[in-house]
């Protein structure tokens, strides 16, 4: 018999590095070494705060002159020497009226603090500040509405669109702008009585009558008093409590407010965005009176909590007249003879 030996072949050290490499090389995830990953870094600006420069430097033109401060008068001798001596300007007689102006800036840090640092050295306090990004994503837009003379506003526009950041500011004052303003605010449906209790109930606002815990002189105050109502067989006096609502009282109460508050909303064109058991949230976008109006409406119900946003503005768009608008329309004489008496 033969015998038959079967051996194993091995593979050469050049074999084995080159089936290594094209299995690596074959391999669907790449080989990287932990130093090169690098961390996630924010989306690239497209352009900077001199992109604002820029623009501003090829709208350049001459400005026109600041507003008349003061109507001419005549100044008391007491004035005049504080002007010469100190070279103080006598106190301004120019109203004081609402600006709203608009405010178009860079989306980086720090703007908004710089904006309202200049409104604050000035003396100005911001009675709305709404700011957000716009279609651009680079760009923001701020809509201040301060009160203040003319003159003074607008050295301090002035002052804010010479801000880097700052691409240009506009004064809305005398233009026809569309307002709105929202406003969310919760409204008791217990009614105004219970509000204090309501109040004091924390983030659930349920109403709390009475107290935990009593002193002893508050026991004795009011066992001396239910005593002596009891003698005189009268009401009780001097201690004011709620009156008790059974279940179906204070259902058929809460249901009549809530009716109440529902048609009070739909009438300003606001709607009712949620509704608990003490408790509705009324969202309202109007104006700034008409906001206002309603919060002096829903006040007698019992107002917990209220939160509004800044005025937010943008201009109407003028709509060209037709020629035939614009045309005159010959109009033939009339004899008064032919007119009725009168």
């Amino acid at each position: 018999m033969s015998a038959i030996f079967l051996s194993r072949v091995r593979p050469s050290p050049a074999t084995l590095s080159s089936s290594v490499a094209r299995r690596l090389l074959s391999s669907s995830k790449p080989f990287r070494n932990d130093n090169d990953i690098k961390p996630p870094q924010p989306p690239k600006s497209v352009s900077d705060s001199t992109s604002a420069l820029d623009y501003k430097r090829a709208q350049r033109s001459r400005p026109p002159p600041l507003p008349a401060m003061d109507l001419p008068r005549s100044r008391s001798a007491e004035e005049a020497v504080t002007n010469i001596l100190y070279n103080t300007p006598p106190p301004s007689l120019q109203p004081f009226k609402k600006h709203v102006l608009n405010c178009l800036v860079q989306n980086e840090p720090g703007v908004l603090s710089r904006v309202s640092g200049i409104l604050a050295g000035r003396g100005f306090n911001i009675d709305s500040l709404v700011v957000c990004r716009t279609e651009i994503r680079d760009l923001s837009r701020m809509c201040i509405v301060l009160s203040g003379q003319d003159g003074v506003v607008e050295q301090a526009r002035r002052q804010l669109e010479d801000l880097v950041p700052v691409w240009a500011v506009l004064d809305y004052t005398d233009t026809r702008t569309i307002t709105r303003e929202l406003l969310l605010v919760k409204v008791s449906i217990l009614g105004p009585e219970y509000l204090e209790e309501q109040l004091a109930g924390g983030p659930s606002h349920e109403p709390r009558r009475h107290p935990a815990t009593l002193s002893e002189d508050d026991k004795l105050q009011r066992e001396s008093i239910l005593a002596h109502n009891f003698e005189l067989g009268g009401q009780v006096e001097g201690v004011e409590y709620n009156p008790t609502l059974t279940p179906s009282e204070a259902l058929r109460v809460k249901h009549q407010h809530l009716h109440s508050i529902h048609t009070l909303a739909s009438q300003f064109g606001a709607k009712i965005v949620d509704v608990s058991q003490n408790s509705v949230i009324v969202e309202l976008t109007a104006k700034t009176t008409r906001v206002e109006a309603f919060l002096n409406l829903v006040k007698p119900f019992g107002i917990l909590e209220a939160a509004r946003t800044g005025l937010m503005a943008m201009p109407r768009t003028p709509i060209a007249n037709a020629d035939e608008d614009n045309a005159t329309v010959d109009v033939a004489a009339i004899d008064a003879s032919l007119l009725p008496p009168g």
